[in-house]
């Protein structure tokens, strides 16, 4: 049975939330003060009808945005989705007691996400590519996409076709690509399920549409140039698959903030560095000592490092920073250290760095929540919050990035 509620305020996941006798109902794609129609499970709905607009309701620029799940605010304006997500990260703070003034949000271009991940599902000859709807396992079969790099989303018949290539009938897989600067790098994800190999025609077709490399499960299946990417004017050859920034625009901000916040440091560590997206900028000014669990990435980065071009030594070590956080004794040969740990934060690592000697921190998070719980164990340590800056590059979307600069 349906319901009529009206929303109060968006939830850190970009849903609204309407204030009922049962609890909060959260119902996405809808702004506070709106009266809606909803049909509810448990605290989650899904959205039947808008009956009193706000009049702060925007025209979505995608035109499948209320079933796609990939964006949640394109029910608002860009400026104001970059206010709420700084809304976000003030209230994620003052949940632990934090009170150190917020930046305004740096924001991405649209148009600007240069890696996607799209799940895929060939139902016999049939294939569907695109996002999950939000909070389902069904996939939206996507035409468009104005959030990614038109390099991106203008190859979707493209990776439709690799798809039909590549994945046997009745079979799920996902495709990661990368828009990198020398094509696209377009890694497929099978579970096993392999189909046959790419026809020549299909070889022609992806070098006529400037893809640099194609691999499944690992393994490369074509490759025609190197996939590179360049951080602080090093080119760095990524691994198929490997995590890179969303935006190129938001990374180059935030290496900026840690290059200008560590500038009179000595020798750095830098915990979680994947593929060294902070690493070569700092490398410029100290020698750094980079840690990550993911051999390969830090392999691409010992490699890009020794090309050298005037920075200092770049030293590496594979280790799972979750399960084994770098203690006080070692982080002793530090004087700064930037942190940039997965969605749940690093609350083993930031109690080893509130005890170390450490002077100086950059903290980058995906999650004001854990960013905030980490923050409380620095200051707790005797660390200072000088500086809070909220980033925007999962445009439209609820994820908000977040760096933090700490001294003491």
């Amino acid at each position: 049975m349906s319901e009529i509620v009206t929303i109060t305020r968006i939830g850190h996941r970009g849903d609204g939330v309407a204030q009922t006798a049962s609890g909060p109902v959260y119902v996405p794609f809808t702004l506070p003060g709106e009266r809606v129609r909803i049909m509810r499970s448990g605290k989650r709905a899904r959205l039947v009808e808008i009956i009193t607009p706000s009049a702060e309701r925007s025209e979505p620029p995608c035109r499948h945005f209320g079933t796609c799940g990939g964006c949640a605010l394109q029910m608002m304006g860009l400026d104001e989705s970059r206010q709420l997500k700084r809304r976000f990260v003030r209230d994620a703070l003052a949940q632990q007691r934090i009170d150190c003034p917020v930046e305004p949000t740096f924001g991405a271009p649209l148009g600007s996400r240069r890696r996607a991940i799209f799940s895929v599902l060939r139902a016999n000859k049939e294939i569907v590519l695109g996002f999950h709807e939000r909070a389902s396992e069904r996939i939206i079969d996507l035409a468009v996409c104005p959030v990614l790099r038109p390099q991106i989303a203008d190859c979707l018949p493209l990776l439709r076709d690799i798809a039909t290539a590549l994945l046997p009938p009745r079979s799920k897989g996902r495709i990661r690509v990368l828009a990198s600067e020398s094509g696209l790098d377009i890694a497929i994800e099978s579970g096993g399920a392999r189909g046959p190999a790419l026809p020549g025609a299909m070889m022609t077709r992806l070098a006529d549409a400037g893809v640099a490399r194609l691999s499944l499960d690992g393994d490369i299946a074509a490759q025609f140039a190197e996939p590179v990417l360049t951080f602080s004017g090093v080119p760095v050859v990524p691994p198929p698959g490997a995590f890179v920034q969303a935006s190129a625009e938001a990374e180059a901000f935030m290496a900026g903030l840690a290059s200008a916040h560590l500038a009179d440091s000595g020798a750095i560590v830098d915990l979680f560095a994947g593929l060294g997206t902070f690493s070569l900028s700092l490398a410029r000014q100290a020698p750094v000592f980079a840690l990550d669990n993911t051999a390969d990435a830090l392999a691409a980065l010992a490699t890009a490092a020794r090309q050298g071009n005037g920075r200092r030594p770049v030293r590496t070590e594979i280790r799972d920073l979750m399960q084994f956080p770098l203690s006080e004794q070692e982080l002793k040969s530090f004087d700064a250290a930037v942190l940039d740990p997965p969605f749940a934060g690093a609350r083993a690592q930031t109690a080893m760095l509130a005890a170390s000697g450490v002077a100086r921190i950059v903290a980058i998070s995906c999650n004001p929540a854990t960013f905030a719980r980490d923050a409380r164990i620095l200051i707790d340590g005797g660390f200072t919050l000088e500086r809070v800056t909220p980033v925007d590059q999962f445009v439209f979307a609820a994820e908000t990035e977040v760096v933090g600069l700490f001294s003491r």
